[in-house]
């Protein structure tokens, strides 16, 4: 697939991502329904607000230039938020309609990632030189 399509897939999705995650650290911090949901889940009150802030925090560096480790920070911390929180609707024994939203979430997110990965690759594949990713690297003048 050309670049220019994987960077407007990657836009595309990663926005409506960011828009998602956005407003559910919104609503945590905001919505009194969503912190009876987290009541209801067992969650106490500080971890709701914490949750929050670090969701606006992530959702910062995904759509900021940063450094590609500090990303990589970012989407493990979603990818467990994400995963919790299914997990969390299903032990209390929630339905679909409760976590159904982070589940369609993490599709989101799946494709996010996927896709700024293969932004990540592109410039070497581009320029013949994939199969030196990733690969040891000597210093000069070592012998081997």
């Amino acid at each position: 697939m050309p670049r220019s399509k994987i960077t407007i897939g990657f836009w595309i999705v990663t926005a409506l991502f960011c828009l998602q995650i956005g407003f559910t650290g919104y609503a945590q911090l905001r919505l009194p329904q969503v912190a009876a949901a987290f009541s209801h889940l067992g969650f106490p009150d500080y971890f709701r607000v914490g949750l929050s802030w670090a969701k606006f925090l992530g959702v910062a560096v995904l759509l900021a230039p940063a450094p590609a480790r500090l990303k990589e920070w970012a989407y493990a911390g979603f990818a467990f938020d994400l995963a919790s929180a299914i997990i969390a609707h299903l032990a209390v024994g929630d339905g679909p309609a409760a976590w159904g939203w982070p589940a369609g979430t993490a599709l989101l997110w799946g494709l996010s990632y996927v896709l700024w990965r293969r932004l990540q690759q592109a410039p070497l594949r581009a320029s013949g030189r994939a199969g030196l990713a990733g690969a040891s690297r000597r210093p000069a003048g070592a012998m081997g």
